[in-house]
């Protein structure tokens, strides 16, 4: 690994380290409070390195057979999971890098992972069946077959799991092993995300849309006008903010009051090129966002979804993560050439 020189970061973003892994970077989660960074490559290699200087701490090369498809550092950020082509999953620990359980599941890619909001179940898709996991591999549950394959998962509490595929969401009691509630949609859904409160259901589609629930009222709502696949979505800590993609503009709809619908949405305009990640920060209504130029920003938002860009930054290609620190200032960022850049963030 060797570090490599940027174009100049500016507005509230300041580098601080950065660092080359071997291949595309999968992604990139703070774990330990802050103290380590852990990067995942799609070769299967996994880097803990130092949050403060970016020394590698421990490195792993080749953990699956085939490409790495996920990590996920747990809630507290002692223990992380990955998952491959190669149909099994590893839970190791996130200090020495050290493996507690390897788990297979038989042929098939692993291609989602998601930990439970206490940290105590792992939940994992594979084609068209799901599993859940406590902390130390064992199995505590498993769905049903689902119609088609499994495009996302996400946890509404701890023991309740959503699952999103070809035209319908549906959410599972883990502890009842019973289907409550399903929501029904006449397409391909791509991407999935839950509200803070677990009301609200977005879910990007295969048709250039974005579509949303109300678990609460049975409302749903469609919003269209994407020149591209909104495969990125995300909610801000509140619920009340949702990010979308599909362009080289990021829309905010915001939930406040009786909305989005009637509104008009906040338009970020930086990016040349289509959207790539993003991610809000865990305190207040900041939104960092990469695009498949490479280029990086930071986003100030109000209420109504509104607002600018307060940072920019450049990569060396196509950013493939973004992950924000616990405190939200500093912010990591992952591109496909391997390469991981760091920044801190002003107040």
């Amino acid at each position: 690994m060797s570090s490599v020189n940027l174009i100049e970061s500016k507005g509230v973003l300041r580098n601080n380290w950065n660092i080359e892994v071997d291949d595309y970077v999968i992604a990139c989660e703070w774990a330990e409070g802050g103290n380590i960074l852990l990067v995942g490559d799609v070769a299967g290699g996994v880097n803990a390195l130092d949050g403060k200087t970016g020394k590698t701490l421990w490195q792993k090369s080749s953990i699956h057979e085939g490409n790495l498809l996920a990590m996920r550092v747990s809630p507290n950020g002692k223990l992380f999971a990955t998952s491959g082509q190669d149909g099994c999953i590893l839970i190791g620990e996130t200090t020495e890098g050290s493996v507690i359980e390897t788990i297979e599941l038989g042929q098939g890619w692993v291609e989602h992972l998601e930990w439970s909001k206490d940290g105590m179940s792992l939940a994992a898709s594979i084609s068209k069946n799901v599993y859940i996991f406590d902390c130390k591999g064992k199995e505590k549950w498993k769905s049903e077959q689902h119609s088609s394959t499994v495009s996302a998962i996400a946890w509404s509490r701890n023991d309740e799991l959503a699952t999103a595929c070809y035209s319908k969401v549906a959410f599972y009691d883990v502890i009842e092993n019973k289907t409550k509630q399903t929501l029904q949609w006449k397409g391909s859904l791509i991407s999935m995300k839950l509200s803070a409160d677990g009301d609200i259901v977005a879910c990007g589609s295969q048709d250039n849309t974005v579509h949303f629930w109300r678990r609460s009222t049975g409302q749903d709502s469609m919003m269209s006008g994407y020149r591209g696949k909104p495969s990125s979505i995300a909610f801000d800590s509140t619920g009340k903010l949702l990010a979308t993609g599909g362009s080289e503009i990021i829309t905010v709809w915001s939930f406040e009051n009786d909305g989005p619908e009637g509104t008009t949405p906040g338009q970020l305009c930086h990016h040349q090129s289509f959207v790539s990640d993003f991610s809000f920060a865990p305190q207040g209504k900041r939104l960092a966002s990469g695009a498949r130029d490479g280029s990086l920003a930071v986003w100030g938002l109000k209420n109504d979804g509104h607002g600018g860009s307060i940072g920019t930054s450049q990569m060396s290609a196509q950013v493939s993560s973004i992950a924000w620190r616990k405190d939200s200032r500093a912010l990591a960022a992952g591109d496909a050439r391997g390469l991981v850049v760091t920044w801190k963030v002003k107040t």
